[in-house]
Parts: structure tokens; C-alpha cells; sequence
């Protein structure tokens, strides 16, 4: 009799076997389709206020394609990023940490003040201030992770409640006289200037363009650490297991409430990294100026790019884009807030396309699973037979 070759169990062809490519192509199709959603819905919005929506895509896609567009985004998609990073890191822990935004600005200005004091050679004196911004904002996280973990508080409250702590605490030390210095030029309050050997290298990006920031080599950097400590090393799976089931890894072995305070320091850590773009390679000092939102928008783009570090590099990219194109659409003489309006319906329909993915993912696997044990039981049937 002809048997057929096995593979750990299972016949070659088989439709288990396939489950991976298949996985492979809904993860690509959701973020698809929730650009496509996005696209459409917001041409809705523009046709309902009387512009035309292909002459506004036009524009955005004209002007975001020339050179000194793709310097602003590279530059600005640095900062999304390591936001993205830093959100994702909680997400995989199934960890909620809203209170990026907090901790990213709350470093970015110890870390100023600290820079701002001292004149070291660049070699000691740039990494000093990023271990500070990193300790600051794991720090700031850990609060939360510790209130999580001994308290049993949501870290949805505990850090949004940080947050405005953080607005409180910057205001109150962000005066003349305390650790702010009144420039009586332009009237603003900032901290003093980091010396120049804090200023962190750029790479030029041609004859008459903006350089690109040098923080886009860290930022790749701790996007390969991201994927190597949560693909490839045991804490990554334990954090995982966690994040899929707290009871399943703790009946494993595993510590789960020492894995909730880790990654929020971690989360905490990356976050205090993504005001550095801004304060080691443009503006050097921090002030009221200071760019705000970037920790929520790393929600909307770690969920974009499915806390996959290639897929928010995208997604960082597509928002950098995105307000590149708004300024344009504002010359032209369209509303600005329609690209707000663009990226939370982008948001939104995230959210909708994953969740209709991931339902049509799980049926057709049930339904794979399903053939193949039937295909199976009536192989072994007809060998009983034959025997």
C-alpha cells in the first residue's frame, strides 16, 4: 500500500500548512483596508463641503514627493516612530500606556536642563542626556506600572492623570529664575541652550534641502532591539504570553506582575527617546514650543502598523506625510483640519478593518482546522477497511 509522506504529523499540502502565508496576507490586508476606508470616507467629507477630492490627494501626493517633503517626513516620521515604539511595547503586554505623550515631554526637558547645565565633550555629554531622558521616562511609567501591579489601577487612569501632572510640573519649572531662561528677544521662557557639543550629527540630504537628523540611526536601532527582545529572546515570549493570557503564563511559570512593571519601564524608556529628534538634532533647548500630541499619535500608529516595528516605520512615514500634506492643502486654501480628519477616520477604521480581519481570519482557520481532521478520519476509515 502507497502511504503519504508525513511532516510532524500532518499530510504534505495540507491546508494547516497554508495557514501561515494566509496569516501573513490578512495582516497585510487590514492596514490596507483601513487606508482605503480612510480614503474614501474622507473624500466623503471633502465632496460634502464642495472641494474635490481627487485635486486635494493630488496635492498632497505632488507636494509630498518633492525633495525638502521627503526630508521634513524622514525627520518628523523619527519622532512617530519611537512613539509608535514605546505604545506597542505596552500593547504586545496588552498594556494601554496613554501616558507616552507625558513621558516623552517630561524627559525631553530633564534632559534639557541637565544638558543645558554641563559642557562635556560631545562623546560623554549626548549620551548623558539620553540615559537621562530614558531613566526619566521609564520613571515617569513606572508609577503607573506600580500603582497596575500593587494597587490594581487601570494604567488608562493612572497615566492620563500623569499626563496633566506632567503639563503642571513643566509649567511650574518652566519660568525665569526657576530652570527657564526669559529670552527678552521673542518673549519666550525656555531652558538654556546646550552647547554645541550636544548637538547631535545630520546627514545631508543635497544642494539646498534641510539635513536629515542623525536620530534616525537610533531610532532604526531600537527598532532592530524592539524586534529582536520580543521575537527572539524568552523575556519577549513571556511578555507575550502574558499580554495573550495572564492566568495561561502565570500557571507557567511565569512572574506576571513583575512582567507588568518591566514593560511599562521599557515602554516608559523608548518614550523618553522621542523627544530627542527634536531637542538633539533642532531646536536644542526646550520650550513652550516644544512639539505636543506625538505620544497619541504614536497610539494611532503603533494600531496601524500592528506593533510590527516595519509596519509603524510605515505608518510613521504615512504621518509624517500626512501633515507635510497639510500645510500644502492649507496654501491651496482647504481647510487644515482635514487632514485631522483623515488621520482619526484612519484611526477608526483601523480599528473596524482589524476586527473584521481577525473574524474572518479565525473562521477560515476553523474551518481548514475542520477539512483536514475530516479528510483525515476518512483516510483512517478507509485503511480500517482496507485492513
Amino acid at each position: 500500500m502507497t502511504t503519504t509522506p508525513q511532516t510532524g504529523g500532518r499530510t504534505s499540502g495540507s491546508p494547516l500548512k497554508r495557514i501561515d502565508t494566509e496569516r501573513v496576507l490578512l495582516a497585510v490586508a487590514a492596514p490596507l483596508l483601513a487606508l482605503a476606508g480612510a480614503f474614501l470616507l474622507t473624500s466623503l467629507v471633502l465632496w460634502a463641503t464642495g472641494k474635490a477630492p481627487f485635486d486635494a490627494f493630488s496635492i498632497m501626493f505632488d507636494y509630498g514627493l518633492k525633495s525638502d517633503s521627503q526630508v521634513y517626513i524622514l525627520n518628523k516620521a523619527t519622532g512617530f516612530f519611537l512613539s509608535g515604539l514605546a505604545v506597542a511595547i505596552g500593547f504586545r503586554m496588552n498594556l494601554f500606556n496613554i501616558g507616552v505623550d507625558g513621558q516623552y515631554r517630561l524627559a525631553a526637558f530633564f534632559a534639557a536642563v541637565v544638558g543645558g547645565a554641563l559642557t562635556l565633550p560631545g562623546i560623554i555629554q549626548i549620551p548623558l542626556i539620553i540615559l537621562v531622558a530614558m531613566a526619566v521616562g521609564a520613571a515617569w511609567a513606572a508609577i503607573a506600572g506600580l500603582l497596575k501591579v500593587y494597587r490594581g489601577v487601570s494604567e488608562v487612569i493612572s497615566t492620563i492623570m500623569l499626563n496633566a501632572l506632567t503639563t503642571i510640573i513643566i509649567g511650574y519649572l518652566l519660568v525665569d529664575e526657576r530652570l527657564g531662561e526669559l529670552d527678552k528677544d521673542t518673549n519666550i521662557v525656555a531652558t538654556p541652550p546646550l552647547p554645541e557639543s550636544s548637538h547631535f550629527f545630520t546627514i545631508p540630504a543635497g544642494e539646498g534641502l534641510e539635513p536629515v537628523w542623525g536620530f534616525i540611526v537610533v531610532a532604526a536601532l531600537a527598532g532592530v532591539g524592539y524586534w529582536f527582545l520580543l521575537g527572539r529572546t524568552r523575556f519577549g515570549f513571556d511578555l507575550r504570553a502574558v499580554g495573550r493570557s495572564e492566568s495561561a503564563a502565570q500557571a507557567s511559570g511565569v512572574n506576571v506582575k513583575r512582567m507588568v512593571l518591566i514593560s511599562m519601564l521599557l515602554s516608559g524608556a523608548v518614550a523618553g527617546l522621542v523627544g530627542m529628534p527634536t531637542l538633539l538634532n533642532d531646536s536644542h533647548q526646550y520650550s513652550n514650543n516644544f512639539p505636543l500630541g506625538v505620544g497619541f499619535t504614536g497610539i494611532a500608529i503603533a494600531l496601524l502598523g500592528r506593533n510590527n516595528p516595519v509596519g509603524i516605520a510605515l505608518a510613521a512615514l504615512l504621518w509624517g506625510f500626512l501633515e507635510r500634506g497639510a500645510n500644502r492643502l492649507e496654501f491651496e486654501g482647504y481647510d487644515r483640519e482635514i487632514v485631522g480628519v483623515m488621520q482619526g477616520v484612519i484611526v477608526l477604521c483601523v480599528v473596524i478593518a482589524y476586527e473584521l480581519v481577525r473574524r474572518y481570519g479565525t473562521r477560515r482557520q476553523q474551518q481548514k482546522v475542520g477539512a483536514e481532521l475530516a479528510a483525515q478520519a476518512r483516510k483512517n476509515d478507509a485503511q480500517e477497511v482496507t485492513a
